[in-house]
């Protein structure tokens, strides 16, 4: 398998929502390990503003309007890599959105429409198009971004519950389906990570910020860059015996 015999600074790897948080984070740790990124958000200008901070330091990186709910904006994705840098070695697919606090009877249609359509079928459509590179380019990695709401359930947030367990199920399904391709696919489930996605999604209530971050055994909330250093391992041949894993990186908080 290519992915077990070098880890050079020739690979790439494509992150999706990398113009900001989590996804930015991950941009930035896979360059500073050599890895040349093709960063794409739906903000066009974070995506291009994100690769020229890499570039900047000296890392290789290119930006595109992505809107992963689009098919073809995905395979676009996938052919910048390939146009500028040659292959595609791994993928990140972060993309992804979240609802104000609400019981589930009371979701507009509309709203859980969307955010099914970025969290679930974006990943979908990034996973169809990677694996028909990998495949070609003879294996590689790709890393669902889940969350903790992807192994248990919280109240008034239905919707990212059922978007997030969606995501860490097609991961262990599509891994199956192509471990033997030499590709490997993985979850990571990351929370409470202080984001501004999280802010959002908490803002309507303020106080709840602080009760979260007072579940934590870890007395508080989990850091971008260590998402990020979970994703450069998963990417990295030590990582090489995990297939359909969800990994949690939430400061303990599923572990009470």
């Amino acid at each position: 398998m290519r992915e077990q015999s070098k880890m050079t600074e020739n690979r790439v790897a494509m992150v999706t929502g990398g113009g900001k948080g989590i996804g930015l984070a991950c941009a930035r740790a896979l360059a500073k390990n050599g890895l040349a990124v093709v960063i794409g958000d739906l903000d066009a200008e974070a995506a291009r503003t994100a690769a020229e901070s890499i570039r900047v330091e000296g890392g290789r990186a290119v930006s595109a309007r992505s809107d992963v709910t689009v098919a073809a904006d995905a395979r676009a994705l996938v052919e910048l890599a390939m146009s500028e840098f040659g292959r595609l070695d791994c993928a990140i697919n972060n993309a992804g959105i979240t609802l104000p606090p609400i019981e589930m009877a009371e979701i507009p249609d509309e709203a859980w429409d969307r955010l099914f359509a970025v969290n679930v079928t974006g990943v979908r459509n990034c996973m169809r198009a990677e694996i028909a590179q990998m495949r070609r380019g003879g294996g590689g990695v790709i890393i669902n971004m889940g969350s903790t709401l992807g192994v248990v359930g919280a109240r008034h947030s239905a919707a990212y519950v059922a978007s997030k367990h969606a995501v860490v199920g097609l991961t262990k399904a599509a891994a199956l389906d192509y471990a033997k391709s030499g590709i490997r696919i993985n979850a990571v489930c990351p929370g409470p990570v202080q984001t501004a996605m999280m802010y959002v999604h908490l803002e309507a209530n303020p106080a709840l910020i602080e009760e979260t971050r007072a579940t934590m055994p870890s007395g508080r909330f989990v850091e971008t860059e260590e998402v990020a250093g979970a994703v450069v391992w998963l990417c990295s041949p030590a990582a090489g015996g995990l297939f359909g894993h969800a990994l949690v990186i939430d400061g303990g908080w599923t572990a009470i």
